[in-house]
């Protein structure tokens, strides 16, 4: 699946979610996510806490077969910025 799947995947859930925060979800070469205030793109952008993971991860943690305190915990995504942020992802992931 590439990057654009994955957000279009996602798309109406974040824009329906509230989420008023942003967030950008890089997975390296194959590309970003980034979610500013429901809003959801795949250009690169600051945004207030950036989740490093692998492609393959970022579609396990939305599809619910990655657990994202066990991820985080064995390394397999990497959180940079505001953790609070991180902590409120389960309005979009769950």
């Amino acid at each position: 699946m590439s990057i654009q799947a994955v957000a279009d995947k996602i798309k109406a859930k974040v824009e329906s979610s509230g989420f008023d925060r942003s967030v950008k979800f890089d997975t390296g070469a194959d590309g970003v996510i980034v979610i500013d205030n429901g809003v959801l793109s795949t250009t690169d952008g600051p945004a207030d806490c950036t989740i490093k993971l692998s492609l393959d991860n970022l579609e396990s943690l939305i599809s619910g077969d990655l657990n994202p305190t066990m991820a985080f915990m064995t390394g397999k995504i990497k959180v940079e910025g505001d953790m609070t942020v991180a902590m409120g992802l389960s309005k979009l992931l769950g």
